[in-house]
């Protein structure tokens, strides 16, 4: 490229439909998808097309419900089961009848399984096992899995294989067998109500993932998506035959150089406020549906707030200090019913990538803040320190 002409920043806009696409695959891959993407300066690099995509409705929000889920047919019979849509685990698991220890289900809501259990000398037991030095002590045996979030809640259990009832967008119908884990322990942090869901839909990047094991069949790309919308709702999609040919810019996703790389990531990034720096940078951040909201470190979180702040100077809003819905909430004189009587009064964020130089994503009001029960508008953006992520950043959902 000729130094002297000047470079565009392209934008990738968070509208009230927020479109999240990810590419999924082992790290080799990765390599050389991130290859072909600078080869081609990033926005013109896009994955070859594989034929056609599932899709599902999406339920939920983040306030109040604070979940986002997919109903999949799942079963010889099939059953629909309600998952919570995590991009930040890989392995999908249902509370299961097996029996169960701990649940928030009663039979007959739980999964049965029928001596379909997934053996400890497959592929995919081996990359759920947590202590790689302590492998299965038989070959043959069933294949235990534990799955630990950061929020401390965990699911224990053990692996099977299923049929997972799909629609193609081409009109076809396939019922891929599909490995998961049948969950019959799982805890809560003391602090959480039961959720809602019979369990979660793991679309991180691991071999375990449903993405993952979907295109080692062949049946989609590397290509899943998801769209929330502002009002609730959205849909989710495996390959890429709906992604809009106009509007989207292709980015290589990124090792995050942490213990959870199967992640996703596009590396690390500067934070700005309405296209200015706060001051935070190099910050790793990380995809995660699973989380409701978006969390950042304690330096990151100071800086956001801060400029919030400023820019609110002279505006007719005040502390809502006794809202408790969320950690910091303003009022006015009348209550707000949707976050459109309010958004004019806040400037959008940006996140810029340092390894990505011609695209940031902007996050305008209308994804960061939420309206309350009591009419106030709250900063839908927490401490994540304060939780337990030390130098992590999330976007959640």
């Amino acid at each position: 490229m000729d130094s002297a002409k000047p470079t565009t920043l392209r934008t990738i806009h968070v509208a009230s439909l927020l479109v999240l696409i990810f590419v999924s695959s082992s790290k080799t891959i990765f390599t050389s998808f991130a290859a072909a993407a600078n080869q081609a300066q990033n926005s013109q690099w896009k994955p070859k097309s594989s034929g056609s995509s599932a899709v599902f409705p999406v339920q939920g929000n983040v306030y109040p419900d604070g979940v986002y889920t997919v109903a999949l047919k799942i079963g010889k019979r099939p059953q629909p089961y309600t998952l919570d849509i995590d991009t930040g685990s890989d392995l999908t698991w249902l509370q299961c009848d097996a029996p169960c220890v701990s649940c928030t289900k009663k039979p007959p809501d739980l999964y049965k399984p029928y001596n379909n259990f997934v053996r400890c000398n497959d592929a995919i037991c081996t990359a759920v096992q947590t202590n790689k030095n302590d492998p299965c002590a038989d070959a043959q045996g069933q294949c235990d899995y534990e799955v630990k979030y950061v929020d401390q809640g965990t699911s224990l259990g053990v692996l099977v294989a299923d049929n997972f009832q799909l629609q193609f967008s081409n009109g076809s119908r396939l019922s891929p067998r599909l490995v998961f884990g049948c969950g019959y322990d799982q805890q809560l942090p003391n602090s959480q109500n039961p959720p809602i869901t019979d369990g979660v839909l793991g679309l991180g990047a691991g071999k375990s993932s449903i993405v993952s094991q979907l295109q080692e069949m062949g049946l989609t790309g590397h290509v899943f998506g998801h769209c929330f919308s502002g009002q609730g709702g959205g849909f989710l999609f495996f390959g890429d035959k709906i992604v809009p040919s106009l509007g989207v810019i292709w980015v290589p996703m990124a090792s995050t150089g942490h213990s959870i790389d199967t992640h996703y990531s596009l590396g690390p990034a500067e934070l700005l406020f309405d296209g200015h720096s706060t001051g935070a940078k190099g910050l790793l951040m990380i995809f995660d549906s699973g989380s409701s909201y978006t969390y950042f470190n304690a330096i990151a979180y100071q800086a956001a707030l801060s400029a919030v702040r400023k820019g609110l100077s002279g505006k007719p809003l005040k502390d809502a200090v006794e809202d408790q819905s969320l950690p910091i909430c303003w009022k006015s004189a009348k209550p707000f019913k949707s976050v459109q009587d309010v958004k004019s009064y806040f400037k959008p964020l940006q996140l810029k990538y340092f390894k990505t130089k011609n695209a940031q994503l902007e996050i305008p009001p209308e994804a960061y803040l939420v309206i309350t029960k009591h009419g106030n508008v709250c900063l839908g953006i927490l401490n994540g320190t304060e939780v337990g992520l030390d130098s992590l950043n999330v976007i959640g959902g």
